[in-house]
C-alpha cells in the first residue's frame, strides 16, 4: 500500500504550472514533509505523471478518477502504467462523481452511485480495487470503501463528518478528508475567498445531502452559506490556526489530511502558503 504520511496537497494549480515550476514545487513539497499531491479528475493520470517524474519520494493520487470519465480497463491501464514507473508512489481514488456534471449534456448516465461504483471495482479486480480509496461522503459509500478498497478520501466536509466517517470505516482504513484553508486573518476577506471557492459545491446534491445528513439546515446550505457553515468548511487565519484545523481532523481518525490553499486568485500557485502551513 502506497504510504501517504500525514499531511499532503490538494492542487489543480500545479498541473497548469511549466515543467521547470512542476519540478521545483515538487522538490519543494518534499523538502517540506508533504507526503502527496492529490490532483483532481480531468487529466489526473497525465498530470501525476509529470509530478511524479519530477519527485524521488512523495506520492500522487488521483483526487479523483471518476468512473464516468475514465472507464474501468483506461483505469486499469493508466494506474499499472504509473505502478510501474514509480513503484509504491501512486493511489488510486475514484468517486462517482455528481449527477448535474455527469448528465449537464442532457443524458441520464449518472446511475445510482453504490451499484456504479461496485460494478466499477469489480471489473477493476480485487486487487487494484483494494489498494484505492472513494470518495466517500455518506454511510452506504464509506462501507463500500470499507468493504472493497483501502479507505475514503471525503472532499468539502467538516470535522465532524470526519470523525463519522472512521466510525464507519473502523480501524485499519485509510481516511484521508480535504480540507479547504485560506491563509488570511481578515474575517471578511477570508470568507469572500472561501465562498467563491463554496458556491458551486452548494449547488451540487451530494455534497449539499451529506451536510443536511450531518445536521445543518437548508438556511445553512442557502447561497452564499452561512458564516457558520463556511467558518467549518474552509479553515482560515494564520498558520497556526490552520495547523490547528488539521490537527481537530486527526484527533477525530483522519490518518491522512490533504490541504486545498483558496487564494483571491484561484490560479495562483500557492507556494508561500504551503510552506507557512508546513512550518513548525
Amino acid at each position: 500500500m502506497t504510504q501517504i504520511g500525514r499531511l499532503g496537497v490538494w492542487t489543480f494549480q500545479l498541473g497548469m504550472a511549466s515543467e521547470p515550476e512542476q519540478r521545483d514545487a515538487v522538490a519543494e513539497l518534499e523538502s517540506l514533509g508533504y507526503g502527496a499531491i492529490w490532483v483532481p479528475t480531468f487529466g489526473a493520470f497525465d498530470v501525476l505523471a509529470k509530478l511524479l517524474a519530477a519527485g524521488t519520494t512523495i506520492a500522487g493520487v488521483t483526487g479523483i478518477a471518476s468512473i464516468y470519465q475514465y472507464d474501468a480497463p483506461t483505469v486499469l491501464e493508466k494506474a499499472r502504467s504509473l505502478d510501474a514507473s514509480y513503484p509504491e508512489r501512486f493511489l488510486l481514488g475514484l468517486g462517482v462523481s455528481h449527477p448535474e456534471a455527469v448528465n449537464r449534456d442532457g443524458s441520464s448516465r449518472y446511475a445510482k452511485p453504490i451499484a456504479a461504483m461496485g460494478a466499477f471495482l469489480d471489473t477493476l479486480g480485487a486487487e487494484l480495487a483494494g489498494r484505492s480509496v472513494l470518495a466517500a461522503l455518506r454511510s452506504r459509500m464509506l462501507t463500500l470503501a470499507r468493504d472493497r478498497t483501502a479507505g475514503a478520501h471525503p472532499y468539502f466536509v467538516p470535522v465532524e463528518h470526519t470523525a463519522r466517517a472512521r466510525d464507519i470505516l473502523g480501524p485499519g482504513k485509510v481516511l484521508a478528508p480535504e480540507q479547504a484553508v485560506v491563509l488570511e486573518t481578515d474575517p471578511d476577506a477570508a470568507r469572500t475567498i472561501a465562498r467563491n471557492h463554496m458556491a458551486v459545491y452548494l449547488r451540487l446534491q451530494n455534497y449539499r445531502n451529506n451536510l443536511l445528513t450531518l445536521g445543518w439546515s437548508e438556511g445553512d446550505l442557502e447561497p452564499p452559506g452561512s458564516d457558520a457553515l463556511v467558518d467549518a468548511i474552509v479553515a482560515w487565519g494564520d498558520a497556526d490556526a490552520i495547523r490547528a484545523r488539521i490537527q481537530e481532523h486527526h484527533d477525530n481518525g483522519a490518518d491522512h489530511v490533504c490541504i486545498q490553499v483558496l487564494k483571491e486568485d484561484p490560479r495562483a500557485l500557492p507556494l508561500d502558503e504551503w510552506r507557512a502551513i508546513a512550518s513548525e
